[in-house]
């Protein structure tokens, strides 16, 4: 049998490949043309295959196998089941695009060696997937802390810069944070067996307290990586430093990795989890969902409003498994895979859409210099490819049917409308008014995105220098279109999507959703229930609908129209300086939010020679609880400070009395 004969061994000869693919870039670190032409489309290939095979692996039995390296009494394992083979699609398929992109965005002068960032990139690619196959604790932490100190070196590429080299230490020490609470997770979930194979924490008897603790821990450490509530703050630094196909990266594939890890723990390795555990990622999710849509709202800076959007959409995939959770110990076995289907649909969706909106926030920062939405406009006419392109990404995520990101936040809605059913009188009432938080999420995400795109795309040049924006190379427009063709395939055909979901539903739940009558048409997730979504009808339905107002209107007016700029408040004259701003769309949601924010404002007086107006928007969860706890921290260090005399005879005086206690201990 060879290795492509096995999807497993196939998926690690990709990741392997892509560790080659690194290294070869390093050899001729300075050789742009080869790593620019040669390497990344040779990584997006690899992207490719992963995502083929691991679809086609969805469906299949679990395989494992004991790799060679590790330990010499530690082995490392790996496990390809459904739920592993779908992240590894969700990275393989995303990977494909955002490589592409990456083939013509990086150039000299990133502040990196293009060969080192090559190298980086590429190890961060296969640190990601080998998480997503490790099926045992040490194997799983060497990946995941080989991920997190690769993406590190990519956020920083930038080093020379005070704000990014800041952005990188605060990642870097929330990321550590996330991974010790994770291991002491793994260290509860042996049970005292001291195996930390995956099969042993699964056969593990835990009883419900040392359980809970191993959930709490699980929710700390990777949410931690996925930017969940109050752990978010690296997040918006960290994305807008690193050079935008890394924040791509970031934000449409590792932060799956962080609900793959929950999903993991909580469904897989301890079993059958108690309702009540839901609550708490219900909870932290709604807060996440809408604390991240109002700050996105408020943002005036392109990559950072993006970070903020992702903030929101990770908020949505835990309020989805924390329904999940509550639905799974409820006994409601078809709804907690409604659920849970929600949750993967949108896992999927999230990572073609951000990585989109990354990429074509890349192309214009490329193009314009600019990140300041306050200096950008009218790109449109100069970017055509990535204007239209953006825009599927644009309609996507703001949730508008028939696009992708509406499917999966139906489905999510629809979990939450038959939560009243839940066998517990307060939590009954209480689940359904969690639709509500969704849904206005959902619309201030449109109203996000409106802002985006037409503050960058529409109206007028804000700046002269943009009469320089030139469109995107053509590798950066294979990469934008694969990404947006994943944003429109297969999702006006859901029930071929939830139909692959259900195989991982039926093994973690042991319930599926279905399409139907088996039409991939129609989507009816509780056949029994009056619930059901055909996207193609809503299309026809919506051409038609367009199709006769067009035609109305034409013949009302007798074919007589008017021309006038588009994007001008109504006006018939306006210039650059007239049209609505960033800030001035964004201050009626800073007004109804205020008590969200740490507002500063700048106000100009009458006797002022140059005006300035100025508003500052500051993280009330910093300053309440980060700025607190890092002047307790360095009151703390200052105390032991002492400690570090400086002096050789010292410190092996410390050796010394060390020892002694020891051994006064021990014997």
């Amino acid at each position: 049998m060879t290795v492509f004969e096995s999807p497993l061994s196939a998926c690690l000869v990709v990741l392997t490949l892509w560790l080659g693919i690194g290294i070869c870039g390093v050899i001729r670190p300075d050789n742009l043309r080869l790593i620019a032409r040669v390497l990344f489309p040779l990584s997006a290939v690899c992207g490719a295959a992963l995502a083929l095979i691991a679809a086609a692996s969805i469906a299949s039995p679990a395989e494992s196998v004991t790799l060679v390296i590790g330990l010499p009494d530690l082995p490392i394992h790996a496990r390809l089941d459904a739920l592993s083979g779908a992240f590894l699609f969700l990275l393989g398929a995303a990977t494909t695009g955002i490589s592409m992109f990456a083939a013509g965005y990086f150039r000299k002068g990133e502040g990196t060696a293009p060969g080192l960032l090559c190298l980086q990139y590429h190890l961060f690619l296969a640190a990601m997937g080998f998480v997503l196959v490790a099926d045992d604790a040490y194997g799983f932490m060497v990946a995941w802390e080989t991920m997190a100190l690769s993406s590190y070196f990519l956020v920083t590429a930038q080093h020379g810069l005070p704000e990014i080299r800041r952005a990188g230490y605060l990642y870097l020490l929330i990321a550590h944070v996330g991974a010790l609470a994770i291991l002491l997770c793994f260290g509860v979930m042996q049970g005292g067996s001291w195996q930390f194979t995956f099969d042993a924490m699964r056969a593990a008897q835990l009883d419900s307290r040392w359980a809970t603790v191993a959930f709490g821990l699980a929710l700390v450490g990777f949410g931690a990586k996925a930017g969940l509530l109050p752990l978010h703050v690296w997040l918006p630094e960290a994305h807008p430093a690193a050079p935008s196909p890394v924040s791509a990266l970031m934000s449409g594939i590792m932060l799956k990795t962080a609900v793959y890890g929950v999903l993991r723990v909580t469904f897989d390795l301890l079993g059958d989890p108690l309702w009540w555990w839901g609550l708490i990622p219900v909870a932290l999710g709604l807060a996440t969902a809408l604390f991240g849509v109002v700050f996105a709202a408020a943002q005036t800076d392109m990559k950072r409003l993006l970070a903020y959007s992702s903030i929101e959409n990770i908020g949505v995939l835990f309020t989805g498994i924390g329904l999940a959770i509550v639905f799974h110990g409820a006994g409601m076995r078809p709804l907690a895979a409604l659920a849970l289907t929600a949750v993967l649909y949108h896992a999927l969706n999230h990572a073609f859409m951000k990585s989109l909106l990354f990429c074509g926030t890349g192309a214009v920062l490329h193009a314009t210099g600019e990140r300041n939405l306050g200096r950008l406009g009218g790109l449109i006419h100069r970017m055509p490819w990535v204007a239209w392109l953006t825009l599927v990404g644009v309609l996507a995520i703001a949730g508008l049917p028939p696009l992708d990101g509406f499917v999966s936040e139906w489905l999510l809605l629809q979990a939450f409308l038959f939560a009243h059913e839940v066998p517990h009188p307060f939590v009954n009432m209480l689940l359904p008014l969690g639709a509500s938080i969704v849904a206005l999420a959902a619309a201030l995400a449109a109203y996000v995105m409106v802002k985006f795109y037409g503050v960058v795309f529409l109206g007028q040049p804000r700046e002269p220098s943009l009469a320089k924006a030139h469109d995107a190379g053509p590798l950066e427009k294979a990469g934008l279109a694969w990404l947006a063709a994943g944003c429109v395939l297969l999702r006006l055909l859901p029930g071929k999507g939830v139909g692959g979901v259900g195989s991982i539903t039926q093994h973690l739940t042991r319930n599926a959703v279905a399409t139907a009558q088996g039409w991939s048409w129609l989507l009816a997730p509780l056949p029994d229930r009056e619930v059901s979504y055909a996207p193609l009808v809503l299309l026809l339905v919506i051409a038609a609908v367009v199709a006769i107002t067009f035609l109305a209107v034409r013949l009302a007016y007798r074919r007589v129209v008017r021309r006038a700029p588009p994007w001008d408040c109504g006006f018939v004259r306006v210039d650059a300086r007239m049209q609505d701003t960033a800030e001035g769309f964004g201050q009626p949601i800073r007004h109804i939010f205020q008590s969200f924010f740490q507002m500063k404002r700048e106000l100009p007086s009458p006797f002022d020679a140059t005006p300035r107006y100025q508003v500052t928007i500051g993280d009330r969860i910093w300053l309440a609880l980060y700025e607190p706890l890092g002047g307790i921290v360095q009151r703390l260090a200052d105390s032991v400070a002492w400690l570090q005399q400086g002096r050789i005879s010292t410190y092996l005086l410390y050796s010394f009395v060390t020892l002694v206690l020891l051994l006064a201990v021990v014997l």
